[in-house]
């Protein structure tokens, strides 16, 4: 990481930070020093306040392997067949805004959708283009990347840092496991150079069978209640000393007193025990999240953060479609494994959970954030496939104070190139942040006390 020149006047936004945290908070790793807070307080008086998010809590939903825009969210219905293949645009609930016909159930919630179409970046890696989406950050190895302490934090690691959850949850979560490319763990969803106790746990959900290769976690801590009677819960070792495991050394006392305390405080709640129970779930809302893995991890996130997690990233890629390794990465044979495979899941797990929040008042302070790797490419392959295609991209905002019935920006007659407000991760990062009443701007500093601000990008005007 290159080094920088410190700031003279160091500025952070951190407008919710309880007395609590306040003394607990330090200059060190990842931390604020007394004097940042209080410069921080001067800012917020002297500009009268400014406007924040709304949103208290974040579900992102990261469709790993690189989703299709020009099949989802940004058909081309007169481009050469050649570009604009098998799939017809559908009307929408909002007029004027047309999207895939194998998106029915999503169509009807545009009303609460912010469709970016006009995102790009400059890496065809799935790992690499994954590290953009997750970290808004240029990958900063040239191969596919397994992590590194001195990686930017992800954004799960990054909200963690300003939100905390209750005692007895996690601050950040992912589900139902790691991305894994080529058998190695993909750097961008841990907390970088934050420090290992703004890792995100990884939770499995309550049913189905994860994608086999996410035992290769390389340490990652991983909880597997679903699987513990209530009454073996209070006495579990096992849980502990999987808390314990991280990919750093065992001799790291942070990373082992981190967990230990997760462990304990989990141990001895029931935060957690209660939001994996789906006894109390009405069966119908259960049943429209549908029994596969993306339904359980989706309806999972909805719980967890209504219990108070701040952030929960689902990937909703190889493996949890349906139960088999289903991803979005569709060299071969595009329009039938859409269609049959990974649209209808995508589809109605998406909007079970966009009308769930609905209809229980909560969509307007928990913000949805669909992610990917990258677009597919214009051309249809030899192989009926479409192949990795980094220069323009589709992705779509809810909840949170977003605005929804709106498109933000647009790509050429193609889908080849952004051709009106184009933006890119460090703008969707910005995006995020702002939703999340967190200043895009703001500093942290890594564990060699450098300064960095958290978003090299500009929120966009969605709300």
């Amino acid at each position: 990481m290159p080094l920088q020149k410190r700031p003279t006047n160091v500025t952070v936004s951190e407008m919710e930070l309880s007395r609590r945290r306040l003394l607990a908070t330090t200059a060190g790793i990842g931390g604020f020093s007394l004097p940042s807070f209080l410069q921080m307080q001067s800012r917020a008086s002297s500009d009268g306040g400014v406007a924040r998010g709304k949103a208290k809590s974040c579900i992102i939903l990261f469709c790993w392997g690189g989703m299709s825009h020009l099949d989802t969210l940004d058909l081309k219905p007169e481009s050469p067949v050649e570009i604009r293949g098998e799939f017809s645009p559908i009307a929408t609930a909002v007029p004027g805004i047309q999207i895939g016909e194998h998106l029915p159930k999503l169509a009807r919630h545009t009303d609460k959708l912010a469709i970016i179409r006009s995102i790009s970046h400059d890496d065809g890696f799935h790992g690499r283009g994954m590290y953009w989406n997750l970290t808004g950050h240029k990958p900063p190895r040239v191969a596919n990347i397994a992590p590194m302490r001195d990686d930017w934090p992800s954004i799960t690691a990054v909200i963690s840092k300003f939100r905390s959850s209750p005692r007895g949850l996690p601050n950040a979560i992912r589900m139902p496991y790691p991305l894994v490319d080529n058998e190695t763990l993909q750097a961008g969803e841990d907390g970088g150079w934050l420090g290992v106790k703004y890792d995100p746990i990884v939770l499995r959900p309550s049913s189905g069978t994860p994608y086999e290769g996410s035992s290769k976690t390389l340490g990652a801590e991983v909880l597997k209640l679903h699987d513990v009677d209530q009454e073996r819960l209070a006495t579990r070792r096992e849980l502990l000393s999987s808390l314990q495991r991280t990919e750093r050394p065992s001799n790291d006392y942070e990373s082992f007193e981190h967990f230990q305390s997760l462990a304990k405080d989990i141990l001895g709640g029931t935060a957690l025990q209660n939001a994996y129970n789906f006894d109390h779930e009405d069966p119908k809302v259960r049943e429209s999240y549908g029994t596969h893995i993306a339904g359980q991890s989706l309806l999972l996130a909805r719980r967890m953060t209504e219990a108070g997690v701040a952030v929960v990233q689902v990937c909703c890629g190889p493996g949890d479609l349906g139960g088999g390794r289903d991803t979005w990465d569709t060299h071969g044979n595009n329009f039938n494994h859409l269609k049959n495979r990974l649209l209808p899941v995508f589809d109605h797990t998406a909007s079970a959970l966009l009308q769930d929040l609905s209809d229980r008042g909560t969509l307007d302070e928990t913000l949805v954030v669909i992610l990917t790797d990258f677009g597919r490419t214009p051309r249809i392959n030899a192989n009926a496939g479409r192949d990795h295609y980094p220069n323009v991209y589709s992705v779509a905002f809810a909840g949170g104070g977003i605005r929804g019935g709106q498109i933000y920006g647009s790509s050429d007659s193609n889908a080849a190139f952004p051709k009106s407000q184009p933006c890119a991760p460090p703008d969707i990062h910005a995006t995020i942040l702002h939703a999340m009443g967190i200043d895009p701007k703001a500093e942290l500093r890594d564990m060699l006390n450098r300064p960095f601000p958290i978003s090299d990008g500009q929120a966009l005007p969605l709300t």
